[in-house]
């Protein structure tokens, strides 16, 4: 039986440890190594060449988004589920654009994994139905979120600081966050006022909160 080759890439140990054992326990899947972040993932992704990369999109420093994008400039043919806490469609589409083939949740059951690794390694793209459905919503406009339109034009490492700003984190802890320095903040902090058309700090922080609180429209 020819095993299946899979690199997981995320920032928590015990994540990678957890899901390498549920991995292994099907007979034609193998996982030959983990990575902590995207430049130790681009190194095992050269020395391994896994058949599949599974990924988490919020690692320290460069994204998982980011990582997802070099691994498909390095190979188009290698295939990314990525991995996430976050269940919002803007995560979903721009992980879906930089080349992944599909997106599970890790609140997702083991089980779920498994379907949308074999997915993937089928040639398919792995959505959950209502992921999908979220996501096909908010293309079209049948449903949107506060600000949505505007905050899509933001990068994935300014959506990423926009959303901890709602969350009411204070610069250091932001920069603790992903891994950056404090000024590299402050830059992406001057980046979102001026996309978003905000005077100021205390405006940029009530949108985001607002943005980060509001309910989808029904």
């Amino acid at each position: 039986m020819k095993m299946t080759r899979i690199l997981i890439v995320d920032d928590h140990p015990i994540v990678c440890e957890g899901l390498a054992q549920f991995i292994n326990q099907e007979p034609d899947l193998e996982v030959v190594g983990t990575a902590g972040d995207a430049s130790e993932a681009i190194k095992k992704v050269s020395e391994l060449k896994p058949d599949l990369v599974i990924a988490d999109i919020s690692l320290v420093g460069k994204s998982g988004i980011e990582l997802i994008a070099e691994i498909k400039a390095y190979d188009e043919n290698m295939p990314t589920l990525a991995l996430s806490m976050h269940t919002e469609a803007l995560y979903v589409e721009r992980t879906l654009r930089a080349g992944a083939r599909g997106y599970v949740t890790k609140n997702d059951a083991t089980n779920v994994i498994i379907k949308a690794i074999r997915k993937v390694l089928s040639g398919g793209i792995y959505l959950s139905e209502g992921m999908s459905d979220m996501l096909l919503d908010s293309l079209y406009g049948r449903k949107r979120e506060q600000g949505g339109t505007a905050v899509a034009r933001l990068s994935v490492r300014e959506f990423e600081v926009f959303r901890l700003i709602g969350q009411g984190m204070k610069n250091y802890q932001i920069a603790e966050t992903l891994g950056i320095s404090t000024k590299t903040v402050d830059a992406h902090r001057e980046h979102i006022k001026e996309k978003l058309r905000l005077r100021d700090s205390q405006e940029l922080f009530r949108y985001a909160l607002q943005w980060t609180r509001a309910p989808e429209e029904t």
